[in-house]
This record gives C-alpha cells, sequence and structure tokens, in this order.
C-alpha cells in the first residue's frame, strides 16, 4: 500500500513553469484537491503551481478515460466525499493521468496548452471552501510534550495521565463549526475565572492556536467492525491542515468530561487535501516508545505500522498582529515542529477509535492532537509558548503576548520532506481572531 509509482519520480517536470518552481507546495508531485467556487457554483480542482486545474470543468472535455474517468464523474457534486468513499484505485487513476497531461514532454501538452484558458485558473483568485462534507470530528491528544507541560501549568500531580502511553486520548469536537482557512475566528464568550478566582462570563481573556495535523477518513467501517492496524492506512484519504482553536480560560474550567465550549467555536483547516498517495515517499518509521514505557496491546501493534506509520512532517506557526502588519513586518515564525514527536500514530488512532465497534464515515476527520516538540521552539500553542502566560512572547514589532489578542493573525504551515524526493506542501492555514460579538449585556 506504500509502493511509489511514476507520480512520485522526483526527477518529474511540469511543463507549467510554476509548478518547477523552488519552494512552490505543489509541484507536479503533489497534486492536492480541493473546492472553489466558480459562477457561484461548487467546482472540484486540483493545485498545480500557482493554478488550479478545474477537473469540473474538465468533464466537458474527453481527458480521462477508465477508472479515472469515473473518479472524475464521482465528483460532479462539488465535494469530494464520493471519491473518497471509492476504492484509493480511482483517485490514483485520476491522479496519474492527471500527471500524464502535465508532465514536460507529455503527448497531450499541445491539447492541454490550449485549453489551459478554460483549465487553469490562478489559484490566488480563487474563493476556496470547504472540500469535504465532515459529518464527524475527533480530536486526539498525542504529544506527550504537549500533555505534560499543559498538566504542569494546572498544577497536576501526574502530568501525563496514566492512559496516555496505553491508548491515544481523544474527544469528540464540533464537525458544524469546521471552516476553511481564511475565515476569520470570533473571540468567544463564556465561563472563566479571572485571576482572583472570581467566576465571570465574558470574552474569553485566554485566546489560543493549536497546530495540528488532521486525516480525512476516506472508506469507513460498518458499526461493531474495528478497523485492524493492518488494514487501517487503507481508511485514510489524506491529510490537511488544522488550528483547533481554543480558548484556554473556558476550557480549564469546564473540562470534567472533556474540552466543550472552550473548544467547539470554530477550527480551522487548510483549503487543499494532501493525498495519502502523495504523502507516500515521506512515509517513516515512527518514534520508538521509551525503555521504560509500556508494550503496546496487540491491536495496537503491528509490523507494518512499526515500519511505515510515521510521516516526515514539518509543520510551522507564524504570527501578524495588527501592528506588525501596518509597519509592514513579515509574519514571525513563532514555532517550528515534526510528526515525528508524536507518540501515537494515525493508523493506531484510527484503529483505537473504531475498536470499540464505532463505525467511522467517509468524511470523518481525525485530529492528531497539538504537535509539539521537546524543545522551546517546538512548543506548539501560545499557552506552552509563554508557560502559560509567565513569560510573554516578544514580538518583531516590540509588542508582547501572554495570549492572542484581537486582529492577530495565525498563519500555520507544513512541508513533507525527505533526502532524494521533491518536497510538497499543504498550502496555508490561516485565521484572524476578530473581538467577541453580541451577547455584551450578559457579561460580568
Amino acid at each position: 500500500m506504500f509502493e511509489l509509482n511514476v507520480t512520485h519520480d522526483p526527477k518529474r517536470r511540469s511543463w507549467l513553469a510554476s509548478a518547477n518552481e523552488p519552494g512552490t507546495p505543489f509541484p507536479i508531485q503533489n497534486l492536492p484537491l480541493g473546492v472553489f467556487l466558480k459562477d457561484g457554483q461548487s467546482h472540484v480542482g486540483v493545485a498545480i503551481g500557482d493554478r488550479v486545474f478545474d477537473l469540473t470543468a474538465a468533464q466537458h472535455f474527453n481527458l480521462f478515460t477508465g477508472d479515472a474517468l469515473i473518479a472524475l464523474q464521482a465528483l460532479r457534486v462539488g465535494t469530494l466525499n464520493a471519491l473518497m468513499a471509492m476504492p484509493e484505485s480511482f483517485a490514483s487513476a485520476l491522479r496519474k493521468q492527471l500527471s500524464e497531461h502535465l508532465v514536460q514532454g507529455s503527448g497531450s501538452q499541445t491539447m492541454m496548452t490550449a485549453l489551459s484558458s478554460s483549465l487553469l485558473l490562478e489559484r490566488a483568485s480563487l474563493q476556496m471552501v470547504l472540500p469535504v462534507k465532515i459529518g464527524d470530528y475527533t480530536d486526539f491528544l498525542t504529544s506527550k510534550y504537549h500533555t505534560e507541560r499543559h498538566g504542569r501549568f494546572k498544577g497536576l500531580k501526574d502530568p501525563l495521565p496514566e492512559a496516555f502511553k496505553s491508548l491515544p486520548i481523544a474527544y469528540h469536537s464540533r464537525a458544524s463549526s469546521i471552516r476553511v482557512s481564511g475565515t476569520p475566528v470570533v473571540r468567544p464568550r463564556g465561563q472563566y475565572k479571572d485571576a482572583s478566582g472570581a467566576l465571570k462570563f465574558g470574552p474569553a481573556p485566554m485566546m489560543d492556536f493549536e497546530l495540528e495535523l488532521a486525516a480525512y477518513v476516506g472508506q469507513g467501517n460498518e458499526l461493531s467492525k474495528p478497523i485492524a492496524l493492518k488494514d487501517a492506512a487503507l481508511h485514510v484519504f489524506g491529510y490537511c491542515l488544522l488550528n483547533d482553536w481554543s480558548a484556554k480560560s473556558i476550557q480549564w474550567w469546564e473540562q470534567v468530561l472533556g474540552p466543550f465550549l472552550g473548544k467547539s467555536f470554530m477550527s480551522s483547516i487548510s483549503a487543499w487535501v494532501v493525498t495519502s498517495e502523495a504523502l507516500r515517499p515521506f512515509r517513516s518509521k515512527p518514534q520508538p516508545r521509551g525503555a521504560k514505557d509500556p508494550a503496546c496491546l496487540p491491536y495496537l501493534n503491528d509490523p507494518l505500522d512499526r515500519e511505515w506509520g510515521g510521516l516526515d512532517i514539518e509543520v510551522e506557526a507564524f504570527i501578524s498582529s495588527e501592528q506588525q502588519r501596518a509597519s509592514q513586518l513579515p509574519a514571525q515564525r513563532i514555532t517550528s515542529s515534526h510528526l515525528k514527536h508524536l507518540y501515537w500514530t494515525f493508523g493506531q488512532m484510527l484503529t483505537h477509535h473504531s475498536s470499540n465497534g464505532c463505525n467511522l464515515s467517509t468524511g470523518d476527520l481525525i485530529g492528531s492532537g497539538t504537535i509539539s516538540g521537546p524543545t522551546d521552539e517546538s512548543r506548539a500553542c501560545m499557552t506552552e509558548i509563554t508557560e502559560a502566560g509567565k513569560k510573554p512572547l516578544m514580538l518583531s514589532s516590540g509588542e508582547s503576548r501572554t495570549a492572542l489578542e484581537d486582529g492577530d493573525n495565525i498563519i500555520l504551515t507544513a512541508w513533507a520532506k525527505k533526502e532524494g524526493h521533491v518536497s510538497i506542501g499543504f498550502g496555508d492555514c490561516v485565521g484572524t481572531l476578530l473581538a467577541a460579538q453580541g451577547a455584551a449585556e450578559l457579561d460580568v
């Protein structure tokens, strides 16, 4: 299931010059899928260089055959769900034929160049929308560094819960408030305790971002029929960036059963779905468990996952305040981490999620949890960066932050990198924090 093919060839180049430029997140080896609006209708497209290949418009031309044509027809409804529910061979056939149309020296290059005005659209000009109808959203907690730090901030006797090293911990979040990159996030109102311990209701004073990666479920499983770890990778269609915005002041007061209103107000995802097939060259061995860690129970232990369950993906977060933008200062990097710091693999997350018979459905979103590492630079949320407000973050504009302020813009990025292969990106996941709206008469 992790074999490479011609679409992964690092020597492959496109006749579209922008796809060959150093630093592009969307070379011909990537070909991620997304959905955009065109004349008021949802169109499915593929990012290539600074352009988007309009797959919806391509249905009017005889460019695809066989399984690729069947895959193309599955996209007519303007979301990826129907394609995601099919065996991977159909999306793979579409990817291969599209790559052949876009490769330098292709026999169809002349025809494709002639059609470029109809099929290749300027990416920066498009309005992206959610690419997938997301029915359910589960967010995991898989970085022991993130978990331990927050446990210490809360003053817990045991910062790392006993169960953490035995099973992937998660909570069920809110799918209805997931929004595509670029959508502003409004500061929520809620209950919290102020510095004196008094209970308040009003705009959350402690706003945070969470740097995460998320997997989209492709083919689901039937109720009462768990997914074996050896088969888990077959159920992941692709990945995106995830900012699981957090109102920490609300969350830390209310969290008894798990996060609720401190999380459900909104989560942001990047617009492009980087397919599991595109990421095959970046599969890797997960970080080994500690010598004193408990052994995985058999259902969470499989040779294939131990060898290929990890992903060589670097993740970063940047901040751009209103003052920084007014001073024309570039966005400031505040976090640099890597998926190797996760204690559990996505395969283990899916397997454990379904282990009690829970049915996962096509389009479900599975969050990794905050991807924090052991170093100061790899702390992947503002609470960790500032040690829960004790050490303010200094911005290039001379401002300081203990939490996010209104007008702050957070940009998440991710790159899959491995020697001998062309690096591929995910595109940005961007959100600007706006002031709280309405209900001011209820504030205490």
